[in-house]
């Protein structure tokens, strides 16, 4: 019983470490950026044809990328949590740019076209862009989506300050009671250091 008790706890303290390595390190992901990276501006097409860069953003004071696209369950579940981020924080100088990575020849389903029905069916407040060529989520490291990085603009560029999920739970935003993302963004308005850097990030993996 006494070997039991041991290995139980052993166990638990593992667990506990995973999880909290999973929330403060942070490690490169895949060759992308970690947090105190610089950010490389891109050029990709909206949904209306326009084709965006965060430097058109003369007064944001950083943004909220998404890694996102239609199909992915845990995408979807986001979307009106992503809404809300836009809402809230884009008139407070940190708009979402939402990125949809996905290759459309390995899944129609996040095709350009049928980004701009997602959208409307939705009614994205954000724009929705295409990595044409997925050139732009190799850089920054996403793996999954939903991936998030909260950018924060600086006289040096736009600096990465979080990576990882939206918050606790995808599958109830009600229930979730760690709101990473927008956590960091108050943290980043307030001046403040955000506490909780990096999360792994729980979605779909995204399709070459």
């Amino acid at each position: 019983m006494k070997t039991l008790k041991i290995l139980v706890g052993v166990a638990f303290v593992i667990a506990v470490s995973a999880f909290a390595i999973d929330k403060v390190s942070s490690p490169k992901i895949d060759g992308g950026y970690t947090i105190g990276d610089t950010a490389t501006d891109f050029k990709l097409k909206n949904i209306d044809g326009s084709l965006i860069a965060l430097a058109d953003y003369k007064e944001a004071k950083g943004f909220i990328v998404i890694f996102t696209c239609n199909h992915c369950p845990y995408s979807v579940a986001y979307e009106d949590r992503i809404i809300e981020l836009d809402k809230k924080f884009k008139t407070q100088g940190y708009p979402v740019i939402a990125i949809n990575p996905n290759n459309p020849k390995a899944y129609p389903d996040d095709s350009f076209d049928n980004m701009k029905v997602r959208a409307k069916e939705k009614g994205f407040t954000f724009p929705y862009l295409f990595d044409d060529g997925q050139k732009i989520y190799p850089q920054y490291g996403a793996t999954k989506t939903p991936h998030v990085y909260v950018l924060e603009k600086t006289s040096n560029g736009n600096i990465v300050k979080y990576i990882g999920a939206i918050d606790n739970n995808y599958k109830d935003a009600g229930a979730a009671n760690e709101k990473y993302v927008e956590d960091a963004v108050n943290a980043l308005l307030k001046g403040e250091k955000v506490l909780v850097e990096i999360t792994k990030a729980i979605g779909c993996s995204i399709k070459a």
